[in-house]
C-alpha cells in the first residue's frame, strides 16, 4: 500500500506550497495529460494516466512510496475523492482543495450559485441532468464526453433555455460561451466543460437565503392546496383527497418526468413540479392549458404546456418516469402503458370502468392495484355535509420486472 496518497485540486492557479511539497516528494503521480504535464511533477516519478479513477486507485493500492493525484477544481465536489476513499482500497486520502468548476463557471459569469441546482451529466444520467434542467430556473451542469451542450440542448427541445458553456476553465484555452439550448447542438464543445443553464420564471426569493439550492419548503404548505387556489372549478379527477393520494402513489421527485395527461385546472401539474420534478402537462383544451399555465407562474414553478389530444400527441414527447391520466380512459392508460414508464396513476368513476383499466394495465406487465376513495366535506359551523365524492384510485406500478432508467 502507499505511505501517503494526497490528492490536490488545480484550478489553474499555481499550486500551492502543500501541493508542491507533496508532489515534490511523489514515486507515483495519477493526473490528465495537462496534469502530468506540470514543470512540478518529478521527472523520476511513474506516472498514470488516469481514466478510470477505480483502476488508478487499485494501482495506487498496491504501490510502495508516496502516490499523488491530480484532478480538476475540487477533488471533493463530485470528483475523485470518493473513489479513493472507498473501503475496498484501504488508502488514507490527504486532499489539498482548490476553486470547484461549478465555482468558476459562476465566477466567470458573474452570478451568484447558492440558489443553483448542480447535476452530473454521464451517457447513463443526461436524461435525468436534463429533466432537472426542464425543472429548475438555474442548473450547473458538469458535463462528459457524450453528455455535452450539444446532447443537453437536444434533448431540451421545446423548452427555452439559455446556456453559459465554460470551456476548459483554468488553462490558456478558457473560453465562456453564451448561446440559447436549440443552438448548441450547432457546435462543437472543448471538454472538460460546465453549462449553467438559466431560464423559465423565477419564483421570489428574499436575499440571504439558508438553504443551497432549491428551498423545498418555500410556498405554502401542504402537497396539494385548496382547489379554490387554482382559479374556477376542478375537474372530477382533480379533489383535492384524490390528488393527494395520486402525488402519494406517484412520489415525484427531482430528476423524474411527469406526464400529466388531462391536466384540467393544472393543479396537479403544479403540485408535482413542487416537488421538484420535470412536468409535462398535455391538454386538449385551450383554456385548461391556459390554466395551467398561469397556476405554474402563480406558484413560481416550471411546466411545459402541450395542447392536444391523447393519445397521438404523446408520441413525441420523451420519455416519462411517472404519469398521471385525468382524462382519456382505457385508451390513453394503454398507450401511456406502452411506453413504460415505472408508475402510471388514474382514476375511474365506476367498477366497470375501473376493472376494464386493471387488465390492461395487468396485460402490459404491471402490477395493479385499485382502490375506492370516498370523501366528505363538512361545514364546521353545523357538522353538515357539503360535498361528497367517490372515484376508484388505480395504480400501475412496473416493480422490478423494469429497473428504473
Amino acid at each position: 500500500m502507499a505511505d501517503r496518497v494526497t490528492v490536490i485540486g488545480w484550478d489553474g492557479s499555481p499550486l500551492t506550497a502543500a501541493a508542491r511539497s507533496a508532489l515534490g516528494a511523489a514515486t507515483l503521480v495519477a493526473g490528465a495529460a495537462h496534469h502530468l504535464a506540470l514543470p512540478e511533477v518529478p521527472p523520476s516519478a511513474e506516472r498514470i494516466r488516469l481514466g478510470s479513477v477505480a483502476l488508478a486507485a487499485r494501482r495506487i493500492a498496491g504501490h510502495r512510496g508516496t502516490a499523488v493525484v491530480l484532478a480538476d477544481g475540487d477533488p471533493g465536489f463530485f470528483g475523485v475523492v470518493r473513489t479513493l476513499r472507498a473501503p475496498e482500497f484501504g488508502l488514507e486520502v490527504e486532499v489539498v482543495p482548490a476553486v470547484s468548476s461549478v465555482a468558476a463557471a459562476f465566477a466567470r459569469a458573474g452570478m451568484p450559485w447558492d440558489d443553483a441546482q448542480v447535476v452530473v451529466a454521464h451517457r447513463r444520467t443526461l436524461r435525468r441532468a436534463v429533466n432537472v434542467c426542464r425543472a429548475h430556473t438555474k442548473v450547473a451542469v458538469l458535463t462528459s464526453p457524450g453528455a455535452g451542450p450539444a446532447e443537453l440542448g437536444l434533448l431540451l427541445e421545446g423548452v427555452h433555455r439559455t446556456f453559459v458553456i465554460c470551456e476548459e476553465l483554468g488553462t490558456d484555452r478558457e473560453q465562456v460561451t453564451v448561446v440559447t439550448s436549440d443552438k448548441a447542438p450547432d457546435h462543437t464543445w472543448r471538454d472538460p466543460n460546465v453549462v449553467i443553464v438559466i431560464g423559465g420564471p423565477a419564483a421570489a426569493v428574499e436575499s440571504g437565503g439558508w438553504l443551497a439550492g432549491r428551498d423545498p419548503g418555500a410556498g405554502p404548505r401542504g402537497w396539494t392546496q385548496p382547489g379554490e387556489t387554482y382559479d374556477g372549478p376542478l375537474g372530477e379527477g382533480e379533489t383535492d383527497l384524490l390528488r393527494a393520494a395520486q402525488l402519494a402513489r406517484l412520489g415525484p421527485r427531482v430528476g423524474d418526468l411527469v406526464w400529466d395527461i388531462g391536466c384540467g385546472s393544472g393543479a396537479f401539474a403544479v403540485e408535482a413540479a413542487r416537488a421538484g420534478a420535470a412536468v409535462i402537462a398535455v391538454d386538449r383544451k385551450l383554456d385548461a392549458c391556459a390554466r395551467t399555465d398561469a397556476a405554474a407562474r402563480r406558484f413560481g414553478v416550471q411546466a411545459q404546456i402541450i395542447q392536444g389530444s391523447a393519445p397521438h400527441v404523446l408520441e413525441n414527447l420523451p420519455e416519462p418516469d411517472v404519469v398521471r391520466v385525468g382524462g382519456g380512459g382505457a385508451a390513453v392508460v394503454s398507450a401511456v402503458a406502452d411506453r413504460r414508464p415505472q408508475r402510471i396513476v388514474t382514476h375511474a368513476a365506476t367498477r366497470d370502468a375501473a376493472e376494464l383499466i386493471g387488465r390492461d394495465l395487468t396485460e402490459h406487465g404491471y402490477d395493479v392495484e385499485c382502490a375506492l376513495l370516498q370523501s366528505v366535506e363538512l361545514d364546521t359551523r353545523a357538522w353538515t355535509e357539503t360535498e361528497r365524492s367517490v372515484a376508484f384510485l388505480l395504480t400501475g406500478d412496473l416493480g422490478r420486472r423494469e429497473a428504473p432508467r
